[in-house]
């Protein structure tokens, strides 16, 4: 209640080390937060996790974990290559594909690397798209979120007017 009184333009969930099952209040929060159907929503690695542990799904550890600068990525007809530091991984079989859309896997091993909400304006990358020095194939994540935020702004703004 606190984050959603603050009514923030978006929330960014970020990256961090570990199991993401073990980080029950920030996957409590994330389901928080999911209540507000227009909320921009990006996460980042473990945030990307932790979406999907809100979501209803679930993870699993890797037999190997994703360490480089140089895991190719595909989704929408993209190829882009992702700095990555994780060992654990969503299972796409637990997400509800009727909400949840996979929109990127690890073109290595098929794991899930990026999904999106169908009906609301949330999505989440397995990757570091902020990585630096690295690949910057993936930047257009952070103009998306921007403009989600832009335009949840905006929206706010004119139904103020009304």
């Amino acid at each position: 209640d606190a984050v959603l009184a603050l009514k923030p333009d978006g929330v960014f969930l970020s990256n961090g080390p570990g199991d993401p099952s073990a980080v029950g209040s920030g996957i409590a929060l994330a389901k928080q937060l999911l209540s507000d159907p227009a909320l921009p929503m990006f996460g980042i690695c473990l945030g990307h996790q932790i979406l999907g542990l809100a979501l209803g799904g679930s993870t699993f550890k890797l037999g190997y974990g994703h360490r480089g600068l140089n895991h190719p990525c595909g989704g929408s007809g993209l190829v882009e290559i992702t700095s990555q530091n994780h060992g654990f991984a969503l299972d796409a079989n637990s997400l509800d594909p009727q909400r949840v859309a996979v929109t990127h896997h690890n073109l290595n091993d098929r794991t899930v690397a990026g999904l999106e909400l169908r009906d609301q304006p949330v999505f989440g990358v397995q990757y570091h798209p902020e990585a630096s020095p690295g690949p910057h194939d993936a930047d257009h994540h952070f103009a998306r979120f921007i403009n989600l935020m832009a335009s949840r702004r905006n929206a706010d703004k004119i139904e103020r007017l009304s």
